[in-house]
């Protein structure tokens, strides 16, 4: 049986199906009460009204009666706000690899950087320019490469 921490993380995230929630930054825990087996896994949107969120517990839900623990608690949580500074390295890695800019770190406190050029996941170049600022979701704005011509989604800096 895979363990119930392990059983969440493998999550993915349902609009960007190459990254795991925990990869991501959404997943924020996973408690078990050692005394009752009580499991409570708790999560931040990446954004307060993002649409994903209902499929998101659903396939935590999934997950953890797979796991053998169907009875969980799902929490969300919004303070702290979730920043893109939450993605892990690898997390960074998949994004790159599936053809999406990802975020700048942000870390300067509540200052969140204005992006000028993003580098092109595809080529590398930093010849790009914005297309517009919404993307196939929220949470990421639409580029071109100007090297490539290739179009590519950048995921936000929060």
């Amino acid at each position: 049986m895979t363990g119930t921490r392990e059983a969440v993380a493998a999550v993915v995230d349902p609009e960007i199906r190459v990254i795991t929630i925990d990869e991501l930054g959404i997943l924020r825990a996973v408690d078990e009460d050692p005394a009752t087996g009580r499991v409570v896994v708790t999560i931040t949107p990446t954004y307060t009204g993002c649409p994903a969120m209902d499929v998101i517990r659903a396939d935590i839900r999934q997950a953890l009666a797979a796991a053998g623990r169907p009875d969980a608690e799902i929490r969300t949580v919004f303070s702290p706000a979730w920043s893109t500074d939450w993605i892990s390295d690898s997390g960074r890695a998949k994004l790159a690899a599936a053809g999406i800019a990802p975020p700048a770190p942000v870390r300067a406190g509540n200052v969140v950087p204005l992006t000028l050029a993003v580098r092109c996941p595809r080529c590398g170049s930093p010849e790009t320019e914005q297309l517009s600022r919404f993307g196939s979701t929220a949470c990421k704005a639409l580029w071109r490469c100007r090297s490539c011509s290739e179009p590519f989604d950048h995921l936000k800096a929060l």
